[in-house]
């Protein structure tokens, strides 16, 4: 009971910052009490948040023990998180604190840990932020993701019905529970909400739709949007923290009032950078100075719901997934995979599905139908020309999907 008041009394704490001003000092003190009260071994004793090392999750894991204010063992927490993952019990928890694992996009693992004072606040601020209106209605939640939590599970009262679908599972396994729950809130990363618009089996009708845990696409965005008759909205959620979220408006924001975020810039136009970040109330894992490998592009123009948080036109991929070209004189060029990405789907509106790898000898392009390459052969060179870029080999093969488990990357420098 205790833990659904705190629940509340986050969720009616939330608010939104029209002001500039008063978000900046919102954040100054915020962060002055993060840097002062981490309470954390490997973090320095400063109120300067230069003084702090800019991190990654290498660092961090390396770390796991000095980081962590809870005097859990890395080898302990891994152990636990990996019983629940083989179980698919993931309820387990070390005293009152419950463990998880990251999927590993960029390769390696990372654990994270939550206490319960934590979990009421991310549940009341994350409701806020994503229920549909009216927000104090009886809401039913679908949820479909490679783990759950006892982070997730937390959300669950009298007004909200929580129910998390393991993508472990075939997705057609799926479809009648989903037609017997009649969600009112369904959460799917983008690749499994496209193949539910495509279900002739599929009969509900969701006040809401939100896509996590991979990049949407503007071609699924369209389909999925089309079958369900409303906008996609987005939630930008990592092992990290909750990042940001689709206002009313349909526009993505940074939640600035979550953490504070410097911007690592990746291109000349500083339309392009990579998020360091602040969590201003993680304590059993306190998240300072960490940069994540993602690539964000900005938005520049205000938002008409008048909020003030950053806004992100889109969230483009991964750092790592930067192709390493060379421009017609031979020097080094840094090509984004949005660039990769547009060419494939702008080729010929045939194109269903499509990845693409960068080895050593080339693109690798996987196509569905493969019947297409040739469009596709013509769009990619045409974007060598445009952008002044020697020319690379490409190999073409069928298109073979993944499993749902794994996060899709529709473009990776190997």
């Amino acid at each position: 009971m205790f833990k659904k008041l705190r629940i509340v009394k986050e969720f009616l704490g939330v608010k939104n910052f029209t002001s500039k001003e008063d978000l900046e000092r919102y954040q100054k003190e915020k962060l002055e009490q993060r840097l002062t009260s981490h309470g954390s071994e490997f973090y320095p004793n400063s109120n300067k948040l230069e003084d702090f090392p800019i991190i990654n999750k290498k660092i961090f894991m390396e770390n796991f023990d000095a980081i962590n204010t809870v005097q859990i063992k890395k080898e302990e927490a891994y152990r636990v998180a990996i019983a629940s993952e083989q179980s698919r019990d993931f309820s387990s928890k070390i005293g009152n604190i419950s463990v998880g694992l990251s999927s590993g996009t960029s390769g390696s693992r990372g654990i994270f840990l939550v206490s319960e004072a934590e979990s009421a606040k991310w549940a009341g601020y994350i409701l806020k932020r994503v229920l549909p209106s009216p927000l104090l209605q009886k809401h039913k939640i679908a949820f479909f993701l490679r783990a759950n939590s006892n982070l997730y599970e937390s959300i669950n009262s009298l007004l909200i019905k929580f129910k998390f679908y393991d993508l472990i599972l075939p997705i057609e396994e799926h479809i009648e529970e989903l037609n017997a729950q009649q969600p009112t809130l369904l959460i799917a990363p983008a690749q499994v909400l496209k193949l539910l618009a495509l279900s002739d089996k599929l009969d509900i009708n969701p006040l809401k739709i939100i896509s996590v845990a991979e990049v949407l696409e503007e071609e699924d965005e369209t389909i999925i949007s089309e079958r369900f008759s409303q906008k996609v909205h987005q939630i930008y959620q990592c092992t990290e923290g909750f990042l940001a979220h689709t206002c009313k408006e349909g526009n993505l924001h940074l939640n600035e009032d979550r953490v504070y975020i410097e911007k690592e810039f990746l291109d000349k136009e500083k339309y392009r950078f990579s998020p360091i970040i602040t969590d201003f109330f993680r304590s059993s894992q306190p998240v300072i100075r960490y940069r994540l490998d993602d690539i964000l592009v900005l938005e520049k123009e205000p938002c008409a719901c008048g909020s003030v948080f950053t806004r992100i036109k889109k969230i483009e991929g991964r750092c790592d997934d930067i192709l390493k070209v060379k421009d017609l004189n031979d020097n080094p060029y840094n090509l984004f995979p949005d660039f990769i990405r547009r060419a494939i789907i702008t080729a010929s509106d045939r194109v269903k599905e499509y990845a693409v790898e960068h080895r050593e000898d080339g693109l690798h392009i996987f196509l569905e139908p493969l019947e297409v390459k040739e469009e596709v052969e013509k769009s990619l060179k045409k974007l060598y020309t445009e952008q002044g870029l020697k020319e690379l080999i490409h190999f073409y093969s069928p298109y073979k999907r993944g499993k749902l488990t794994d996060k899709r990357r529709r473009v990776k420098q190997l």
